[in-house]
């Protein structure tokens, strides 16, 4: 079996690896010699936001390396990232390090299931969340994100009808804030939607001054609890600058490295879940390691590519965010 058929089982290079290589220094070597840069989103493993040249959330990462003269984006994350990465970098090569780590909410929402959604109201502006496939992207009118999703609605007419999709939570949690009646597709994360009410309540017992902080993706009786709501990058800034030394966090928990790292004398405890694991890690960031991502970076492959014409549809309501992100000043 060769190595492309290696790929096409597995979703990445299944190759035997020399014990005794730094891998660090091998990647750092391969980065120089390649032209490449690595992205790495919050909730990777330690080892690879160390070794990345940006870490941060997915479209800011993106927006990062289309900056860059880089030839080659690896982009340790999820598949939609890269395909955002792509989208907005159509000329350089873009590598993901496992093709199998998907996203739960952007497998929510099937294109064709969608388009039919989509149908039943024509009349209907489409803004969808950046979590989502290049395809849906391309059947929006505007993209956001977690973080400016509410000041994307407020800034259209009052009467304008709204699709929201593909995540049910955030789409609730927005339509609160704006008092907008939005169609929501019933799509969500796996991760943010297995926090337990029940064991948060007990955790603060035990840590009366903590602050919970929660990323919008959580239900909406996890949020009612929250002291702070906000994306990735909102929950890293809020416990940088908050004096408290004790925070609840209710995401991912990958963020908290880079918590840890910026807050040294502050106390950072991942928000339990409702299951008998005692992790809620997301099971498809982490299928990425530093070893995929060395034989990634090594053969160039997995790669990542989106169709010329998606692209072309997909990279329009990206763009229209941008600008009215640009004009709010968000």
């Amino acid at each position: 079996m060769n190595i492309f058929e290696e790929i096409n089982l597995k979703g990445y290079v299944d190759e035997m690896i020399d014990p005794t290589l730094d891998l660090f220094d091998e990647i750092e070597k391969l980065k120089k010699e390649k032209n490449a840069v690595i992205l790495a989103h919050y909730y990777q493993e330690p080892d690879i936001q160390d070794i990345a040249d940006y870490i941060g959330d997915s479209l800011g990462l993106s927006q990062q390396a289309a900056k860059t003269d880089a030839d080659i984006i690896v982009f340790a994350g999820v598949h939609f990232m890269a395909e955002t990465a792509k989208i907005l970098s159509p000329a350089k090569k873009v590598l993901l390090p496992d093709l199998k780590a998907g996203c739960s909410l952007a497998d929510s929402c099937p294109p064709h299931l969608f388009k039919k959604f989509k149908e039943q109201y024509p009349d209907h502006l489409v803004i969808t969340y950046v979590n989502c496939t290049a395809e849906l992207k391309a059947m929006s009118d505007i993209v956001c994100t977690s973080s400016n999703a509410i000041g994307i609605v407020e800034s259209l007419p009052k009467d304008q009808k709204i699709i929201f999709g593909p995540d049910k939570n955030l789409g609730a949690y927005v339509a609160k804030k704006t008092g907008r009646d939005l169609v929501l597709w019933n799509g969500a994360c796996m991760v943010h939607e297995i926090f337990s009410r029940e064991k948060i309540t007990k955790l603060k017992e035990r840590y009366p001054g903590a602050k919970l902080l929660a990323h919008p993706e959580c239900e909406e009786a996890i949020l009612k609890m929250a002291d702070y709501i906000g994306s990735t990058t909102g929950i890293l800034k809020y416990a940088t600058n908050n004096p408290e030394k004790e925070f609840i966090v209710a995401t991912e928990p990958g963020i908290i490295h880079q918590m840890q790292k910026n807050n040294p004398d502050k106390v950072f405890i991942p928000a339990p879940p409702n299951n008998n694991c005692a992790c809620n890690d997301c099971p498809h960031m982490k299928r990425n390691t530093l070893e995929k991502l060395y034989l990634c970076l090594k053969n160039e492959m997995p790669e990542i590519e989106v169709p010329q014409h998606i692209i072309e549809r997909a990279v329009k309501p990206i763009e229209r965010m941008l600008n009215i992100s640009k004009k709010l000043g968000l």
